[in-house]
């Protein structure tokens, strides 16, 4: 019998999480079996999986007439079928979130990326898809963005489960850590409960390595004359990704061995999880499953569309490498400063931020579209 090298990961610490939801996952039955015999632990979801999944399926069309007849607006009737397939799948995924006294079982949904750099906005929709959704195993996507944070700290104290996205740089997870540790203490300081709230941290990878491969091809098709600075360049594609990642855990390390994380831990805080995210590899020269190899380790998640966790099933090399080559990481993210090489990767990550919540952005825009385009069919003369 072939293993499920999904399973073997798990023996490591890390859960798998899913980066797909359908309505004919949940019909099918597919999703139940990949919960139940594949390993799978938990769902992601954005506008842009949405929008594959919704856009240009009929299984839709009974709900979409109904929310016609009820009068409602576009808008309302994307959510009704959205907040539909969260609620099925955070019931399929209901056995594991108790089985794992939640740590894992969890669904995500984002709010509206058009909101991403609106505070307040993004506090009001965090607390109305929470209770609208009515699950306690759904988590509200909020984007780690300068004014994602102080929304993320402001819900987790009240009590919502909070999956920060589309993190790039180190820092930008450091601050979300301290974000999630500030909403605890205040909710702790208020006598309530911290031990129920979940939080992960969704860490981006392949697309880093997709900009910064750009920028070193781009060098290289110009034409470099020294053999060592062509070395040096070569050395950096495909390797930033994994090395930033893995520097990002050595910070997650330091965050949960500090005085204020253990006072909240003492009170039953569970710790919140580096996710990776981002995790298909782009480049057909790489490995299938790198993103996952390299970064099995002890307290974190990987979340991967269906095609990786088919691919990782088969063939993953499991093992615990999330700190291993640590110095070289380090080291490879320095190499960047090389004037031979000169690429501020702090530019890079920004650029990256403003590329992802864009994104996130058009395919939600084109979804409303398609679905006002099939309101309009649907709706009686």
């Amino acid at each position: 019998m072939t293993t499920n090298h999904l399973l073997e990961i798990k023996s490591y610490g890390q859960s798998i999480w899913m980066d797909n939801l359908s309505r004919d996952i949940i019909q099918s039955g597919e999703l139940k079996d990949l919960v139940e015999n594949k390993g799978i632990c938990g769902i992601t979801s954005n506008p842009t999986i949405f929008e594959k999944a919704i856009a240009n399926n009929a299984m839709y069309d009974r709900d979409i007439e109904a929310g016609v007849r009820a009068g409602l607006p576009t808008y309302k009737i994307y959510e009704s079928l959205v907040f539909k397939d969260i609620r099925d799948a955070c019931d399929i995924l209901r056995p594991v979130y108790e089985a794992s006294n939640g740590l894992d079982g969890y669904v995500s949904i984002e709010v509206p990326p058009t909101i991403a750099h609106d505070t307040e906005a993004t506090i009001a929709e965090a607390r109305r898809y929470f209770q609208e959704i009515g699950r306690e195993n759904v988590m509200i996507k909020i984007p780690g963005t300068e004014s994602g944070l102080p929304a993320v700290e402001q819900v987790i104290s009240e009590g919502i489960n909070v999956n920060i996205t589309l993190l790039f740089s180190v820092q930008s997870y450091i601050n979300t850590a301290w974000a999630y540790i500030r909403g605890l203490e205040k909710r702790a300081a208020e006598g309530k409960d911290i031990s129920k709230i979940a939080s992960v941290a969704s860490f981006f990878l392949s697309r880093i390595d997709s900009n910064i491969d750009g920028k070193i091809d781009a060098k290289l098709a110009k034409g470099v004359d020294d053999l060592n600075v062509e070395a040096k360049l070569r050395k950096i594609r495909g390797k930033v990704a994994i090395a930033n990642a893995k520097i990002a855990y050595q910070e997650y390390k330091k965050i949960v061995q500090s005085d204020r994380w253990q006072v909240l831990a003492a009170k039953g805080a569970k710790v919140q999880r580096l996710l990776w995210a981002s995790t298909s590899t782009k480049d057909p020269q790489y490995n299938d499953v790198m993103y996952v190899d390299e970064l099995v380790g002890p307290e974190t998640v990987n979340t991967l569309p269906p095609a990786t966790i088919e691919a990782c099933a088969d063939h993953c090399d499991v093992a615990n490498r999330v700190e291993t080559d640590v110095e070289e990481a380090y080291n490879l993210i320095e190499s960047l400063k090389d004037p031979d090489v000169n690429i501020d990767i702090n530019t890079v990550m920004d650029e990256l931020l403003v590329e992802g919540i864009d994104k996130f952005v058009k395919p939600f825009e084109s979804l409303m579209n398609s679905l006002e385009n099939k309101v309009k069919q649907l709706s009686p003369v």
